[in-house]
This record gives structure tokens, C-alpha cells and sequence, in this order.
């Protein structure tokens, strides 16, 4: 008989990014959770730049705190650099970004799992799954361990069958100083996953003392802090650290020409597909040489390290040449590596082989998230695994996922990418990505997201409380300025000319008047009367003032965004029957129905986004779905 030791409801293998928010949400939502990870030491690790959110990124992170996942709270105490992106463009594409100490961000994501209820953490390797009758019941270990679950997350990061190169060197590791998981990865293929190789890289870090930053350009922390959660306010958690900007040079380029046939990448020795959109600096100088310089971040690792993160050199090059092309660097001329960059190539799951809920299409139970999945960076493997977690959850339960469409949340569009499309190459999330980007804004994200965190028992009773708070603070704010109307006079036409507006014509509320490019909340109390001038200035001085300003300037592009939501929803709502064969289908090309049977869309919505399948394929399968539900309704009515 079993131990009832080694009995659980989920287990998630793997705690970076992906399976920290996996087994956490996993715990909290009441499922007995076990966590295997290879080296307890690494819990919560960056194993690359030492920053949460960016550009997409930062959309995610609120996401997941919406939902009650933890990443945004660990980045908001442990960050060294808070900064808002792109804040001269619109709302929709507006993103933080925050520098985090990586010991305390580390240290902090592993003291919250040693202390969740219901989570047991076990250092150990995960050898095999075991699979009855098409689902999977348990797991051993390297150590003969026989664990019986009911699910299983795999977010093993960049550790199946990793191996590591620097030069023409190279060595089995997940990541430098931690070892592969090789058995996990062979029991991969020979259940027939279509497992291919990706490959992505790191940057030498250098030691503070040694660089000289007169002359190179800071760059400070926002204030007041952009805080990632929305349960966090106030002042900075840490003391703050600036960033400073420097370049590379005809110089630094000459050395790395001189060394490429030392790259492990131009060498051919490489398997795996690297990230188009975060290469290499060799990659960078080969592939455009016209460009002179090369931008880099000397970004500080935290508060106690003189270790330096030079964001933008990432580089598998010789550790002589790393030397050297460092020290061709305005700065940098004297600087000293004390870890060297590397490229590492690890297994990857096509992850077309997933269903919307991350559950594998041949092995129920088996959820798949983060790198695994063919994606990249910290934030995507967060946003999977959060949703492989709850779904995990629902599964042992008997109950339906929870899926998130493109219309709902960037973890949607992530994941509908993913599953309808696939990947070849490590995936990176942009706003460019999201067809409704404007509705799936930062500052909404709690909007979009807390009550389903809040019913599935995540998100907690406090923070949901604050939300419901802050949407009636909102909602009362845009109501006065609905309600508070301003006729013309000649006062308000010389108010106006003074704020380069144009005068009045008629009858108006503030809101109307706010929807003016050139008018701003603060601008409206010169425009009321001395009764309604307090009403104005609590609304400008609210912590939400931002939102309802950007929500009463928006609110006729929001309206049209809603209607093609709508739209959309309508083809989203048309399922297609998993056992539908479309050999059988006629008008439909054989590209078509091989492109068709190999993702097997759920319904019409995700069958339209597939490469290639044109809006006459749609029709198609529209006119067999509504002939199959009719003869459906005639045998039911037979019987």
C-alpha cells in the first residue's frame, strides 16, 4: 500500500516562473500540492534579467494579480527600479517595468511557498509520469519515489535535457550550475509529443567595482512607484538604484566579426531556434551590420551585490572574447566578468499537442507551462502557470476550465496563440498581438479578471474588496462628470481661450468637455462654479483619477472595441464537437483539413486563426455544424 505521503492532488514539477504561480494557486484554491524541484536553493530563480514586465510583460503581471497569483506582490517588495514605459503614447500600449533585487525576489517567492497551506516542497528529479487508461495518476523520481497524484503541471523551464555553450564548448545543465532533466525529456517523446529544440542565451555579469560610470547616462526610478499589484500603495519597499545607459562600437563589433567562427550559434553547433526578438549580441552585429551601436542597460542585480546585469549583450562567444569585447565598452573598459554569458539549448513541447485549458491532448490530467511550451520570459510562463494551476484544479474536481479568451486578457491571447498556431521559435508577447488591446489595459486588468479570481477562490477577500471599492470610486467620479453641466457664457468662453479650447456652443457636461485632447481633469475647476469647484478637485485628486479620466476620453473607441468584441463572441460561441472528422467534409481543401485535424480548433472562432484557413473554410464548416446540430435535433426528436 502506498504512504499516504506520497499522495496528492496535483503535482507541479518545476518552480521558476511558471510553476511557482502554478502550485500556488494550486494550494490555494484547496488541492493537497506538491512542488518538485531540482535544487530547493532555486526557487523562484531569474535565471536571466534581473526585472519583471516591460512592454505586454507588465500586462500579464497585473493579470495574474488580478486572478490572486503572487508575482506582482514578490516584484512590488523586492524592486530596486520602478519605471512606466511608453507614457507619451496611448493607454492600450502604456507598460511597467520594475528592476528586483534577485536574491530577495528569490528568497521572498520561496518563504511564501514554505508557508502556503496545503503545499508540500520536495527536492528531487522527476524521472517518468505514470499514464492509466489515457490519464495520468502518478509520478517517479530519480530516487524510486512513487507519488500518486490526480494532476500534473510540468514547468520545467529551460532544464529538459539542457545544455549549455560557451565557445565551441559545451556541457549538460538546465541552467549554469544546475543540472538537466534528460529522463523526463526522453519520457516526453516516447509518448509521441512532437518535441523540438529551442535555444535561448544569457549576458556575462560584471562586477560594479570595476566599471566607471562618469560619463555614461542614468536613469532613475518613476515617482511615485508604479506598483505592479493592485493590494500594493504607499512608498518604495527598497531603497532605489539607477540604471546607467552605454554602447557598443565599431570596435566591439570588430572583435566579435573576428571571433564568429568561435560562436556555438554561426559554428552550426547549435540545434535550437533562438528568440527573434531578444538575439544575441554576435546575432546583432552579423545579421545588421549597417548599425554602428548597440544600446545597453548596466542594470544593478540588487542591494547587497556588486553584480551588474548588462542588458543587451547577451552572448554564448568565447569567455576570452566576452572579455574583450566588455572592455571595448565606454565604461567598461576595466570592468570584470564574474559570471560568463551562455547560450543554452533545451527541449520544447509543440504546443499545438495543448487544448485551451494548457491540459495535453494525449494525456488527460497533464498540464503543460512556461518554456515548455515554446514561449519566453518570465511574465508568459507566469500568465501559463496560473492557468495551468487553476485548471489543474478544476480538473480533479469534475469541473470545466477556465479559458480565457483574446477579448478578456493577454494571458488569453498568449495561450490562444500558442494552441491555434503553434510555434518554431521561443514566443514573446507584444501588445501588437492583442486585436483589443485598448480594453485589455493595464490599469484594468483587476476590472477585466477579480471576479472570476474572486469565484474560482483565489483572489483574496481583502483584495477583492479593495477592487469593488475602486470601481465604486470610479463609477461615482465619471457620474458627476456626466452630471455636472456647464452652459455658455462669456466667463466660460474666456476660461477656454486661456486652455486653448475652443468655445462653447452649447450646453455641456465635464465629460463632454474632458473628451478634449487638450483638457485634463485639473483643468475643469476653473470651468465650474465655487459649489462644484471641491466635487471636481476630489475627483483629480482621487488614486483612480487617471482611470476615470482615460475611461471618459476613451469611451467612444471603448464602445466600438465592445462591439467588435461582440462580434468576435459570436464566432467564439459556435463550438466545433471534438470528434468531428473533416476528411469527411466537402469544399474544404486537403491543406485545409490537415492544418484543421492537426490543431483541432474548439470552435469557429480559433478554427478562423489559423494560418491559412480562409474566411471560405469558415463558411464551410459554418453551413456542416448547422446541418449536424439540425440532423442532431431530428434523431432526438425520433427517439
Amino acid at each position: 500500500m502506498m504512504d499516504i505521503a506520497n499522495r496528492f492532488d496535483i503535482a507541479v514539477i518545476g518552480a521558476g516562473h511558471a510553476g511557482c504561480e502554478a502550485a500556488l494557486a494550486a494550494a490555494r484554491m484547496g488541492c493537497k500540492t506538491l512542488v518538485c524541484v531540482i535544487n530547493l536553493d532555486t526557487i523562484g530563480a531569474m535565471s536571466c534579467n534581473p526585472a519583471i514586465g516591460g512592454l505586454a510583460k507588465g500586462h500579464l503581471v497585473r493579470e495574474i494579480d488580478a486572478l490572486g497569483g503572487e508575482m506582482a506582490r514578490n516584484i512590488d517588495a523586492t524592486s530596486i527600479q520602478f519605471r512606466r514605459l511608453n507614457t507619451s503614447k496611448g493607454p492600450a500600449v502604456r507598460s511597467s517595468r520594475a528592476q528586483a533585487d534577485r536574491l530577495l525576489y528569490r528568497l521572498r517567492m520561496k518563504k511564501i511557498l514554505e508557508n502556503q497551506k496545503n503545499l508540500t516542497i520536495r527536492q528531487t528529479t522527476v524521472d517518468s509520469l505514470r499514464v492509466e487508461h489515457g490519464r495520468v495518476t502518478g509520478l517517479r523520481t530519480s530516487l524510486d519515489e512513487d507519488i500518486a497524484v490526480s494532476a500534473v503541471v510540468v514547468a520545467t523551464g529551460t532544464f529538459l535535457n539542457g545544455l549549455i555553450h560557451v565557445g565551441l564548448k559545451h556541457f549538460p545543465a538546465g541552467r549554469m550550475g544546475d543540472s538537466p532533466s534528460v529522463s523526463l525529456a526522453g519520457w516526453f517523446r516516447q509518448q509521441g509529443f512532437t518535441v523540438g529544440r529551442m535555444k535561448t542565451g544569457t549576458v556575462p555579469r560584471l562586477d560594479a567595482n570595476t566599471i566607471d560610470y562618469a560619463g555614461l547616462e542614468p536613469q532613475y526610478s518613476d515617482r511615485p512607484p508604479a506598483f505592479f499589484s493592485f493590494a500594493s500603495d504607499g512608498d518604495y519597499r527598497q531603497p532605489q538604484f539607477p540604471c546607467h545607459i552605454t554602447y557598443t562600437n565599431e570596435k566591439t563589433h570588430e572583435i566579435i566579426r573576428g571571433s564568429i567562427d568561435q560562436s556555438p550559434l554561426f559554428a552550426g553547433i547549435i540545434e535550437g531556434v533562438g528568440a527573434r526578438y531578444c538575439p544575441s549580441i554576435e546575432d546583432k552585429v552579423m545579421r545588421f551590420p549597417e548599425k554602428l551601436r548597440h544600446q545597453i542597460f548596466l542594470e544593478p542585480e540588487g542591494i547587497e551585490t556588486t553584480e551588474v546585469y548588462p542588458n543587451g549583450v547577451p552572448t554564448s562567444l568565447p569567455l576570452a572574447t566576452q572579455v574583450a569585447m566588455i572592455r571595448s565598452i565606454k565604461g567598461l573598459e576595466k570592468a570584470v566578468i564574474v559570471r560568463s554569458g551562455y547560450a543554452i539549448e533545451y527541449d520544447y513541447v509543440d504546443p499545438l499537442e495543448l487544448l485551451p485549458s494548457l491540459e495535453t491532448k494525449r494525456i488527460r490530467g497533464l498540464f503543460l507551462a512556461g518554456q515548455i511550451n515554446g514561449t519566453s520570459g518570465y511574465e508568459e510562463a507566469a500568465g501559463q502557470g496560473i492557468m495551468a494551476g487553476i485548471n489543474a484544479v478544476r480538473s480533479c474536481r469534475g469541473e470545466e476550465p477556465l479559458i480565457l479568451d483574446r477579448s478578456q486578457a493577454y494571458i488569453g491571447v498568449l495561450i490562444d496563440d500558442l494552441i491555434t498556431r503553434g510555434t518554431k521559435e521561443p514566443y514573446r508577447l507584444f501588445t501588437s498581438r492583442a486585436e483589443y488591446r485598448l480594453l485589455l489595459r493595464e490599469d484594468n486588468a483587476d476590472e477585466r479578471l477579480s471576479e472570476i479570481g474572486y469565484r474560482i477562490g483565489l483572489l483574496p477577500q481583502q483584495q477583492y474588496d479593495r477592487f469593488r471599492e475602486k470601481q465604486r470610486e470610479i463609477d461615482e467620479g465619471i457620474a458627476r462628470l456626466d452630471n455636472t453641466w456647464i452652459k455658455p457664457s462669456p466667463d466660460i468662453d474666456e476660461q477656454l481661450e486661456r486652455l486653448q479650447s475652443t468655445t462653447l456652443k452649447q450646453k455641456s457636461s465635464l465629460s463632454d468637455l474632458l473628451r478634449r485632447p487638450e483638457l485634463s481633469i485639473d483643468d475643469l475647476g476653473s470651468l465650474v462654479s465655487h459649489d462644484t469647484r471641491q466635487a471636481v478637485a476630489e475627483i483629480g485628486a482621487s488614486r483612480f483619477s487617471e482611470e476615470i479620466q482615460l475611461r471618459v476620453k476613451y469611451k467612444g473607441y471603448i464602445e466600438r472595441q465592445d462591439e467588435q468584441v461582440r462580434r468576435f463572441k459570436k464566432l467564439e460561441s459556435t463550438q466545433i464537437p471534438a470528434d468531428m472528422d473533416f476528411t469527411g467534409l466537402s469544399g474544404l481543401s486537403n491543406e485545409v483539413v490537415e492544418k484543421l485535424g492537426r490543431v483541432k480548433p474548439v470552435s469557429l472562432g480559433q478554427a478562423s486563426r489559423i494560418s491559412g484557413i480562409t474566411p471560405a473554410a469558415i463558411s464551410v464548416l459554418q453551413v456542416h455544424l448547422r446541418k449536424r446540430s439540425f440532423e442532431s435535433k431530428q434523431d432526438k426528436g425520433q427517439r
